[in-house]
């Protein structure tokens, strides 16, 4: 049983919902929100990323940085303006990104159910990242952003929302990224055929938000002594495990380890085979791309053994295993400064040009990790390598936001 909830959201009106909507916080860095926010009043971001408006040199989580989230946050409301729903609803949050298209539901979801693992997870969370937006949510006394589930498909909860979407929506704009968004607030009469949709979904999976939801669970914990109340919900859209868009979460390492490229070639040889060209994107599972003094080769780890744990199948996994353990020195990538990330969306030629204006030494690229792959590691109760997945398109910050 999966328990979904209707809320009183704070959102903008239908005039200045595309001013407002921003990307979510965690995937760009200050100066990336500072130029996406520019002149935009409205922007999201500046709530998101306070950071934006304080003076150079402020660090990212110190006090003065929560205060302007929050004044930020009640001068958004006023001018945007935000407003809060009537009565507590639903809504059908549709994704259209060039041919692809994907449509869940946003409501409240159970923190309980969260910290009983019957919302699953797949990935560690840092501890610094939970205390930011911790209390960033506590600060402002609300959750901005949603987390991003999945679940295996439902024709039950399909037809639910297939009624609601044959009405006209509350929201429909366009990002300046290209996605179109579009909302709908799932009618009253509506609503208890959409709870009971999801009532009869065995298990929800954290697919992107993991720190979200660890620090809504916080938030509750903190407000627990209020009595009942919204922290006992966060805030998420969940989508049929049919309709995601994964892509690969690539690699990028500053150094070879003290090896000269061709000492590496011969380390890299002895673990797996080596062929020179192919795709900078795998065509399949198994295979990594490498780009190594201005070529691409294709590194092929072939099929894992009868028997291997599913989360050391992912090729991440056998990358980490095989070459940038042994052989790079890089042993928990959660900590190594040495090595960095790259989301899919940013294409193969941005690792090309990583690697050539010299600021790394190679770069890897991955075949993505399918969601099969996701549900079975999570069912399992195994955790995925830190980047393993991009999720595409992504939501927005501040189209739905929800107080606690």
């Amino acid at each position: 049983m999966s328990a979904i909830f209707p809320f009183a959201a704070l959102r903008p009106t239908p005039e200045t919902v595309a001013r407002v909507a921003s990307v979510p916080y965690d995937v760009v860095n200050s100066d990336e929100a500072k130029a996406m926010a520019g002149d935009e009043a409205l922007s999201f971001l500046r709530v998101s990323r306070p950071e934006i408006e304080c003076p150079p040199g402020t660090h990212i989580y110190s006090d003065a940085v929560y205060q302007r989230a929050a004044d930020n946050f009640d001068r958004l409301r006023r001018a945007a303006p935000l407003v809060i729903e009537d009565t507590p609803s639903l809504y059908v949050y549709r994704l259209h990104m060039g041919t692809h298209v994907q449509t869940g539901v946003a409501g409240g979801f159970s923190v309980d159910e969260y910290a009983r693992d019957l919302i699953k997870k797949h990935e560690k969370t840092r501890p610094d990242k939970e205390d930011d937006r911790t209390r960033h949510i506590l600060t402002l006394r609300a959750q901005t952003g949603p987390v991003f589930l999945t679940y295996r498909a439902s024709a039950v909860v399909d037809a639910a929302v297939a009624a609601v979407t044959a009405d006209a929506p509350l929201y429909d704009f366009t990002a300046p990224d290209g996605v179109r968004h579009v909302v709908w607030r799932v009618p009253a009469n509506r609503t208890d055929a959409v709870i009971a949709a999801f009532a009869a979904i065995p298990a929800l999976y954290i697919a992107d938000g993991h720190h979200r939801a660890a620090s809504a669970w916080r938030t509750h914990q903190a407000l627990a002594a209020e009595g009942p109340g919204e922290h006992e919900r966060f805030l998420a859209v969940a989508f049929p495990d049919q309709q995601m868009q994964v892509l690969p979460y690539n690699r990028v390492v500053r150094d070879l380890n003290g090896l000269t490229p061709d000492a590496f070639r011969a380390a890299l040889a002895a673990k797996v085979t080596i062929t020179p060209g192919g795709p900078a994107t795998p065509a399949r599972k198994g295979r990594v791309a490498m780009y190594l003094e201005g070529a691409w080769s294709t590194l092929d780890f072939g099929a894992a053994p009868a028997g291997t744990p599913a989360d050391a199948t992912l090729d991440v996994s056998r990358l980490q295993d095989a070459v940038l353990s042994p052989i790079l020195g890089i042993h928990d990538v959660r900590t190594d400064k040495r090595i960095d990330f790259v989301g899919g969306i940013r294409g193969t030629a941005e690792l090309e040009a990583l690697v050539d204006g010299g600021k790394f030494a190679v770069a890897f690229s991955h075949y993505p990790v399918s969601v099969d792959d996701l549900m079975r590691i999570s069912d399992a109760g195994g955790i995925m390598p830190p980047k393993s997945t991009w999720f595409e398109p992504k939501l927005r910050d501040g189209v739905l936001t929800h107080l606690v």
